[in-house]
């Protein structure tokens, strides 16, 4: 089959792998669309943490479940997604019933070889139905997992002021689920572009441009003076991430779905 690796920051490479064999308690999908995450960017930029080289990126992906799959309750030609976060299901995390805190947790694309693929084999237990969806839409379930994740963890209720921080995918899905919660959103980014989309495509209530105006004064103005009570960042930029605790109102939640890898600095002699 054929695969395109990250073989180091700013390179990607093409070459071929053998199909990967049917495996118990495993299931074979065949790639029909994959979404190009921030993951991957950052992982081809050198700046993602926890990573190593050389990867086959790619965890946002839509499929059909091949013949030979051990899947119970699954369909052979069966549309499919995943979850792409591997656990070992033994450890004292998952024990406890937490599996994303698992001791040995692999992430496709990041700890192991992901969806840039013709097929790749993941655990039967991370399959995802695909209830009727395209496998455009499919491929979209994962990132807007996220955001109804970040969503959830803020405790978003209804009436209060929700600032999100960027605006780029995984923003706008925080920004709907926000919205679906009751939540009042403020988006803030420094692209004219993506702050008209929110406004005239997802119907953001406020918007502002950090680039262009005072980011607290503008908060101050539209809350009030109590400020947002649930911040979430979602732009992986270390400057904003540090800037939005000012946002903040006394008291309030903070969720950071971004992460940040520091760059290696000159240390002054």
């Amino acid at each position: 089959m054929k695969i395109l690796t990250c073989t180091e920051p700013g390179h990607l490479e093409y070459g071929e792998l053998p199909t990967p064999a049917p495996e118990k308690g495993h299931a074979l999908i065949k790639i029909k669309r994959i979404g190009i995450c921030g993951t991957d960017l950052h992982a081809f930029e050198g700046t993602q943490p926890y990573f190593s080289y050389p990867r086959i990126l790619g965890h946002e992906l839509a499929g059909e479940l091949m013949e030979g799959s051990d899947a119970e309750g699954f369909e052979t030609g069966e549309a499919v997604t995943f979850i792409p976060y591997f656990n070992c299901g033994k450890c004292i995390a998952c024990r406890e019933g937490l599996p994303n805190c698992c001791v040995n947790i692999r992430v496709c694309g990041v700890h192991a070889d992901g969806g840039m693929a013709e097929y790749l084999s993941v655990p039967a237990y991370s399959l995802v139905h695909g209830n009727g969806l395209s496998f455009d839409e499919l491929a979209l379930v994962e990132p807007l997992a996220i955001g109804a994740h970040g969503v959830r963890r803020a405790g978003v209720r209804p009436g209060e002021f929700v600032l999100v921080t960027g605006a780029g995918p995984i923003g706008l899905g925080i920004m709907e689920f926000a919205r679906i919660a009751g939540g009042r959103v403020i988006a803030v980014d420094i692209n004219r572009q993506r702050l008209d989309f929110c406004r005239e495509r997802i119907g953001v209530e406020h918007t502002i441009n950090g680039r262009e105006e005072n980011i607290t004064d503008q908060l101050n103005r539209i809350t009030g003076g109590d400020m947002p009570t649930v911040v979430i960042d979602a732009t992986g930029n270390q400057k904003a991430i540090n800037d939005a605790f000012q946002y903040m109102a006394h008291g309030g939640r903070y969720v950071l779905v971004g992460l940040q890898k520091r760059r290696n600095q000159r240390q002054p002699p």
